[in-house]
């Protein structure tokens, strides 16, 4: 199959599961109208999996989907920032971090603290803007999301990897920025 055909429904595919993800399990938040989810593990492997680019359009717009249909419309474009970040810069640890298996396993926890501090401080920063020093109530919740997604991200990067398809395409990530 085509390399770039095969990214493409790769993509969508990620997309789907971040959506998926993050409307399934719903915590609500006390307080702040939000709630926690796993789809951030989603996200951090979706820019390790498929690479930074096609990672950040997976995560990103399969966060804001989530967004856009349960409600949250106001937090679709800062979604989308957002959680594209946390991919983007997921998959460009993971592609400077390579030579070994333990630097791979590396390489995504540290994909997960990015996503803690991406968007623990990143919602903060918009919500600060809209709501004023009240935004504060979510970082607790933020954080909370952020180190579920990282241990989720970690079990399931395993896993991920033993399918022989996903693994040429991580090798395939790691050899070329895509």
């Amino acid at each position: 199959m085509n390399t770039n055909l095969k990214k493409i429904i790769m993509s969508a595919l990620f997309a789907a599961l971040a959506c998926v993800a993050t409307m399934s399990i719903r915590i609500p938040t006390p307080g702040t109208g939000g709630y926690i989810h796993p789809g951030d593990a989603v996200v951090i492997l979706s820019g390790i999996v498929l690479g930074p680019l096609w990672g950040l359009l997976a995560g990103g717009i399969g966060s804001a989907l989530a967004d856009l249909l349960g409600g949250y419309f106001i937090y679709v474009p800062i979604t989308f920032i957002i959680k594209g970040m946390v991919a983007l810069t997921a998959g460009l640890i993971y592609q400077k971090m390579n030579a070994t298996k333990k630097s791979r396993c590396t390489a995504v926890i540290l994909g997960g603290v990015i996503d803690i501090v991406f968007v623990t401080g990143g919602y903060f920063l918009c919500e600060v803007m809209m709501y004023g020093m009240s935004a504060a109530a979510s970082i607790p919740a933020n954080m909370i999301q952020g180190v579920s997604g990282l241990a989720i991200a970690v079990v399931l990067y395993p896993a991920l990897i033993a399918i022989p398809d996903i693994n040429q395409m991580t090798l395939t990530t790691k050899t070329r920025a895509s």
